[in-house]
C-alpha cells in the first residue's frame, strides 16, 4: 500500500521530484547500515520473536506518519517501516531457507514470494481505493492495522521459527559477510540478480504512480497498473522450477528474466496509453516474478546453516542499497529530461550489466 500512498502523499505536500526521490529512500537508509548485525539477531534470538518486533515497529512508523502530518511524521514513519520491513523479511527468508535444498527449496521460496506478491496486488489496490474515497485520512491506520494482525500472526510460529543459532561477529559480522562476497560465486551471482532487479522494482513502484499522476491518472487505475505487475509476478511464480528446466538452468533463467525486465522498464516513460503501460508492466511483472526467488534459492544452497541469516543479511543490504539509491538517481534523471529519459535510461543501464554478469557467471 505504501508504494501508492507515499508518492501521492508527497505529491499532495508539493514535493519536488527530487525530494520526493529523498522521501522514498528514507525508507532504505536504516536497513543499508543495519541488514547484516540484523542477520546476527535474527540467529541468536529466532525468526519469530525478530518478526514479531518488527511488525511492532511497523505499527509505530504507520502511526507515526497518521498522527504527524506533513514531511517530518513521513520521513520518521519511512525510516521506521523500512527497519522493520527489514526484520521480518529477513526472519521470513531465514526461517524458510532453513526448510530444505534443490527443487524443495525452489517450491518453497516460489510459493513464499507468490504470498508477497498477492499482498502486493490487494495492497496497490486497497490504497487507491482509500485514497480515492477519503484522501489520506484514514490509509495509514488502515496500514497499521494489518501490520498489528501480522504481528499477532507471528505468535503462532513454531518448530524452526523459534530455534536459536550461537553464532559469533567472525561469522556474522561486516568483515565475515566481505570475505563470503569475495569467495563465494553463487553469493555474488545472488547479489548481481538482486541489485539488478531491485534497481528495476525501486523504480518502477517509486516512480510509475508519479508518472501517471502526472497524467491525471486515477488513484484507482494508478492502483491497478502497480498492481498488475505483481499479479503477473504471483502467477508465474508457482512454476519457477518448470521454468528453469525449460531454460535450461537457473543462471539461464535468470539473465532472461532481467533482459525481461529491462524492456519493460525501459519503454515505460515512451507511452501514455494505459494499455500498453499495462502490457510493459507484465514485462516487468514476468521478469520480478523469478529473479527475486531465485536470487534467494542461490544464495541459501551457497553457504552453510550457520552463516545463512548474515548472507541473506548482507543480499538485503544490497537490496536495500538499489532501493535507497534508485529513486534518487531516477529523481535527477527525471529533473534533467522528464519520464522518457528517466524510463528509458534506467532500462539501459539494466541491460548494459547483462554482458558482464554473463561472461562472470557462464552457466
Amino acid at each position: 500500500m505504501l508504494i501508492v500512498v507515499v508518492p501521492v502523499y508527497g505529491l499532495q505536500l508539493g514535493a519536488s521530484p527530487l525530494v520526493l526521490g529523498a522521501v522514498l529512500s528514507a525508507q532504505y537508509l536504516l536497513p543499508l547500515a543495519l541488514a547484516i548485525p540484523l542477520g546476527g539477531v535474527v540467529s541468536r534470538f529466532g525468526g519469530r520473536a525478530t518478526l514479531i518486533t518488527g511488525a511492532s515497529l511497523m505499527v509505530a512508523g504507520l502511526l507515526a506518519m497518521h498522527f504527524w502530518p506533513g514531511f517530518g511524521g513521513l520521513v520518521l514513519g519511512q525510516l521506521l517501516v523500512g527497519l522493520a520491513h527489514l526484520q521480518m523479511v529477513l526472519a521470513a527468508q531465514t526461517i524458510i531457507a532453513n526448510l530444505g535444498t534443490g527443487p524443495r527449496l525452489e517450491k518453497y521460496f516460489g510459493w513464499y514470494s507468490t504470498w508477497l506478491s498477492g499482498g502486493q496486488v490487494i495492497g496497490p489496490l486497497l490504497a487507491g481505493l482509500l485514497l480515492n474515497a477519503s484522501g489520506t485520512a484514514y490509509v495509514f491506520l488502515v496500514m497499521a492495522a494489518f501490520a498489528l494482525v501480522a504481528g499477532l500472526v507471528g505468535l503462532w510460529l513454531t518448530g524452526q521459527a523459534t530455534e536459536r543459532i550461537q553464532v559469533t561477529r567472525k561469522q556474522a559480522g561486516f568483515r565475515a559477510q566481505w570475505a563470503l562476497m569475495q569467495s563465494n560465486r553463487g553469493v555474488q551471482l545472488s547479489v548481481l540478480v538482486t541489485v539488478l532487479g531491485m534497481f528495476a522494482l525501486g523504480v518502477y513502484g517509486s516512480y510509475l504512480p508519479v508518472y501517471l499522476e502526472s497524467l491525471a491518472i486515477s488513484p484507482v487505475i494508478i492502483g491497478v497498473l502497480v498492481s498488475l505487475r505483481a499479479v503477473v509476478s504471483m502467477v508465474i511464480r508457482p512454476f519457477m522450477a518448470s521454468i528453469i528446466q525449460l531454460a535450461g538452468g537457473r543462471v539461464n533463467t535468470v539473465f532472461l528474466s532481467l533482459v525481461t525486465v529491462s524492456a519493460g522498464i525501459a519503454f515505460l516513460g515512451a507511452t501514455e496509453q494505459v494499455v500498453v503501460m499495462g502490457l510493459l508492466a507484465v514485462l516487468v511483472g514476468i521478469g520480478s516474478g523469478l529473479t527475486q526467488p531465485l536470487s534467494m534459492v542461490i544464495l541459501a544452497e551457497s553457504v552453510d546453516r550457520a552463516k545463512r541469516s548474515g548472507a541473506l543479511g548482507m543480499r538485503l543490504m544490497a537490496n536495500r542499497a538499489i532501493h535507497f539509491l534508485a529513486p534518487l538517481m531516477f529523481g535527477l534523471l527525471l529533473e534533467l529530461g522528464g519520464f522518457a529519459l528517466a524510463f528509458g535510461a534506467s532500462g539501459v543501464a539494466i541491460a548494459a550489466a547483462l554482458p558482464i554478469g554473463r561472461k562472470l557467471f557462464k552457466p
